[in-house]
């Protein structure tokens, strides 16, 4: 066999395993989109488009008094904005230290973020519940961004500190030299230099609230302050409840503010690669 013709089955076995792929992934999104334009309320699409199309049930989630979906959405915004950011700043600031500093028990300390990571966080759940009705922020969104700002800590310090490890540290040096001091050395040095995987702890951080469905479950109980995905799941969940198109068009525009926040990031992401290697 010729090398051309071996080069042409490997990309078309690359090809079929893309496509394959894409179909598994992508169907359930497109079965979601097609149940929640469909008429009523049966979650079965028995047609590949629906007959009738409609955008009643968006509208419903938006317009109707009995929907508290905007609501939900606010709390999930604020939630996501608050811990996107949060988390930024402060996995920052600790991987900064534990990168560039050598202070006592700096190792131990590490040890103790990777040792959290092992556990999952279903371990904790009672621990975490207990804490917040001890210090009165059960049913309560800072309590919520309370346990997600400090989640994240440890995976996010060491993913962080990885990549300061790997700016030189002779940049630092050069810094001092001209009178630069430690919050100058990090605003103006590491911060830039770092955008690539800021952003994508900034990303991740900012999908969490969205997704996740267990903590909001066992923190919140007023449905004023639902998240999306324990307000969306009070749609099915209730007795005599067939929301379900209702269910998929609530679902559908969660992807809204996450698509928004990966394409202003991966500009950020883009740049700061290329001022880390026009820098180094």
């Amino acid at each position: 066999m010729s090398r051309k013709k071996k080069s042409r089955i490997e990309v078309t076995f690359i090809y079929i395993f893309f496509l394959v792929m894409f179909i598994i992934i992508g169907y359930p999104l497109f079965w979601a989109l097609m149940m929640s334009i469909n008429e009523g309320s049966n979650m079965l699409v028995t047609d590949l488009f629906p007959k009738n199309p409609t955008l009643e049930h968006y509208k419903w989630l938006f317009t109707s008094p009995n929907s508290d979906y905007v609501i939900w959405y606010k709390n999930s915004l604020y939630v996501a904005i608050v811990n996107s950011v949060g988390s930024v700043i402060i996995t920052s600031l600790i991987a900064y230290a534990f990168s560039r500093y050598k202070f006592v028990g700096r190792k131990y300390g590490l040890y103790m973020f990777l040792l959290l990571q092992m556990f999952p966080a279903l371990m904790g759940m009672v621990a975490l519940y207990i804490l917040l009705n001890t210090i009165g922020l059960t049913d309560s969104l800072y309590g919520l961004m309370l346990i997600y700002l400090g989640g994240q800590i440890p995976f996010n310090a060491w993913l962080v500190k990885g990549y300061f490890d790997t700016i030189p540290k002779e940049l630092d040096e050069a810094a001092k030299i001209d009178g630069a001091g430690h919050l100058k050395i990090f605003w103006t040095i590491m911060l830039p230099l770092a955008k690539p995987i800021l952003a994508v702890v900034a990303l991740f951080n900012f999908m969490a609230p969205f997704m996740d469905f267990l903590l909001p479950r066992i923190v919140l109980t007023s449905p004023e302050k639902y998240t999306l995905a324990l307000g969306l799941y009070n749609f099915i969940n209730d007795q005599f409840s067939t929301n379900f198109t209702r269910f998929a068009a609530g679902s559908i525009l969660i992807a809204v503010p996450i698509a928004l926040v990966f394409l202003l990031l991966q500009r950020y992401l883009i740049s700061g690669l290329t001022s880390g290697a026009t820098k180094g």
